[in-house]
This record gives C-alpha cells, sequence and structure tokens, in this order.
C-alpha cells in the first residue's frame, strides 16, 4: 500500500460541494484545455466547485452541460512519503470498471504537474444515495436490512476477484499483510506523534508479537464503510464503492473486521452502533454480518478481538496524521481537529480489545 496519510477515512469525499478552497484552486483554462484533449466527449463550459470531504485528497465537481465529472489530485505541498498516490487509485478503479465491479468509470489520469500543480485523475460523478448516520434514520426496518446486506455483498465480490487474472498482480506485495501494517502504521504514528500516548506504545509493542495467520492475497479497499458507497436512490443496489486511496493486495479480514468496527464503536464517538437498539432497527447483529460474509466467501474471522485492536489502532494512526497535518498546517478540513482530537478514544478501545485478545 502506498498511501500513508488517509485523512479521508474519516470523513467521506462526496458529502457536498462549496466554492473551490483557494490553497487548492485549479487553473480552469489549462484544466479544461486538458480535458478536452484526454477525455472522450467533454465540452465544456465547466463549473468547479470542491467536495466538503476528501481532505487528504482534494476532490473537485466538474460540472458541464452535458456530463459531470469528478477530479482527484494529490494536493500541492509537502506530503508524507508516497502519500496521496491517486495514480494507483485510477489503476484499481480501471480494472474493477473493467470487470462490472460498482465503481465510478475512470477516464484519464494526468501525471503532468504543469496542468493543474498536482497529479490527478478524472471519473464518471455516480448520481445515487451516500447514508452517513449509520442507524439510518427515516428508513424503516425493513428497508435498513438490505441495505446492510448490500454492504456486505459488495464486499464479498471485490474479495472474490484473483488480482493477477484482472491485472492487479503487482498491485501490492502478497504476504505478511499484517505485519507490514502494523509497521507502516506505527511509522506513521511516530511521525506525526505530538505528546506520548501510553495506549500506542503498548499496542506498538503487543501487535507485532501476536500477528493472526496469514490468509489468500485479495484486493483490499482499506476503507470500506456504508458512507463510502454511493446506493441507488430508491433501492439497496450500491451503484459505486468510493475513495480507494488506501486499497492494495493483503488479507480480506483486514477490510472485513474494518467493516465489522462499526458495530463496537460506540455513536457519539464516530458515528458507530455499539448502544443502539439494532435489532428494533432492523440491522444486522455482528452475528448475522460474519455469517452472510462466510456464505458468500468461505471465510470467516477468527480472532475478531486482535482484529479491532488492530483496526482501531490504525484509526488511531490516521488521526494521529491529521493531528500532524493541523500542527503543519497543511490539513485541508474544517473536522481536522476533531477527528486529531479522537486519537486517545481510539488507542484506549484499541487496548481495550488488544487486552481481551491476550495483551
Amino acid at each position: 500500500m502506498s498511501q500513508t496519510d488517509p485523512a479521508d477515512d474519516v470523513q467521506s469525499t462526496f458529502s457536498g460541494t462549496r466554492e473551490v478552497d483557494p490553497r487548492y484552486a485549479l487553473d480552469e483554462a489549462r484544466l479544461g484545455g486538458w480535458l478536452a484533449a484526454n477525455v472522450e466527449g467533454y465540452a465544456g463550459p465547466l463549473i468547479i466547485r470542491q467536495f466538503k470531504g476528501g481532505q487528504s485528497n482534494p476532490t473537485y465537481e466538474l460540472a458541464t452541460p452535458g456530463r459531470t465529472y469528478v477530479l482527484r489530485r494529490k494536493p500541492p505541498g509537502t506530503l508524507l512519503a508516497s502519500a496521496h498516490a491517486v495514480d494507483r487509485e485510477f489503476t484499481v478503479i480501471s480494472a474493477l470498471h473493467a470487470q462490472g465491479y460498482p465503481v465510478a468509470r475512470p477516464w484519464a489520469l494526468c501525471t503532468d504537474d504543469g496542468v493543474i500543480g498536482s497529479m490527478f485523475y478524472v471519473m464518471d460523478k455516480v448520481e445515487g444515495r451516500v447514508l452517513w448516520d449509520l442507524k439510518l434514520p427515516g428508513l424503516q426496518p425493513d428497508q435498513r436490512r438490505p441495505i446492510y446486506d448490500a454492504q456486505v455483498d459488495a464486499l464479498a465480490a471485490l474479495h472474490a476477484f484473483d488480482p493477477a487474472a484482472i491485472g492487479l498482480g503487482d498491485y501490492g506485495r502478497p504476504g505478511n499483510y499484517f505485519e507490514r501494517q502494523v509497521g507502516r502504521w506505527t511509522k506513521q504514528y511516530r511521525a506525526s506523534e505530538i505528546e506520548p500516548i501510553p495506549a500506542m506504545d503498548r499496542l506498538i509493542e503487543f501487535l507485532p508479537a501476536t500477528l493472526p495467520p496469514e490468509g489468500p492475497t485479495r484486493i483490499v479497499h482499506g476503507d470500506f464503510r456504508l458512507d463510502n458507497l454511493i446506493l441507488a436512490p430508491d433501492a439497496p443496489e450500491v451503484r459505486a464503492v468510493l475513495d480507494w486511496e488506501l486499497s492494495t493486495l493483503g488479507d480480506p479480514m483486514a477490510d472485513f473486521s474494518y467493516l465489522l468496527i462499526a458495530w463496537v464503536i460506540p455513536a457519539s464517538a464516530r458515528n458507530g452502533l455499539a448502544g443502539a437498539d439494532i435489532e428494533a432497527l432492523g440491522i444486522p447483529s455482528v452475528e448475522q454480518t460474519v455469517e452472510r460474509y462466510a456464505r458468500l466467501t468461505g471465510a470467516a474471522p477468527r480472532n475478531l478481538d486482535w482484529l479491532f485492536a488492530y483496526n482501531l489502532f490504525r484509526l488511531a494512526a490516521i488521526c494521529q496524521g491529521i493531528a500532524g497535518r493541523v500542527r503543519d498546517g497543511t490539513a485541508a478540513s474544517a473536522h481536522a481537529k476533531t477527528m486529531a482530537a479522537q486519537v486517545p478514544m481510539l488507542a484506549a478501545g484499541a487496548l481495550s480489545f488488544a487486552k481481551k485478545a491476550g495483551a
């Protein structure tokens, strides 16, 4: 995995638009010329707005009379090493779109910094619903379960692909996935550390010493959650999976257990389900979700406590990365300071699961 500063993990990209942040302004004339030369069927005039999320990779809506596109760019300025690899996003969605998997249609990648100041790619804007609140307010109980089932089905379908068979055999390194991930997030945490957090120090010792058995190598999304999906306006159908910034080759249990942490995170903390009456809401339980995924893939998590500890540690490291960007003045989201403040809570949660797993 090349990306190491995924602030998109905390707030989904497609959360409405606003005027373009002056720090991330685009040269409209140069961009328009590039689009005319590289995107089949493009015709202006062009109206540019910026999505409110996407604080790691600034993301824009490009509206024309005939079609609306989305542009994802690498931000300008000093960046963490190998972060913001939008060319990797373009590679994975191109391969998956060719297989009929629900992603936005990719149009073109620009590696010439001279056009807008950094690398970017353009894809279709997919219309539909982005559901932010996991409790799905405004829906009836019999409407909620199909949405959760569709989410699991889309993840299982992703994990069914043989990466080599669809041209992604070299999209990441096979093997030792959790070992490499723990090392990577530890490095990010240390690079962005502002003050000591004892729980993080304990996790940095515990996780690499207790790694789970290695699973098969599959495409992992890295941030698979409900608000990174666009659903049909009136049906429980996934039309597009968004935000592939963290995608790589790895153990599918990392993706699946990340989806499952929604059930153990309090609603007051990060839009979780812990404490909600999910049976009354019509939302499936962890056990029912595991059963559906296992039926579709033939695989099920073996040590959820370790996996939950790992995922919460990873989220804490991500939030610490945002804290570092706040410190350095490069965070592009108004929510960044709030997200950064969550590091101690996430670390404490991770350590509680680590203790259940044998720490």
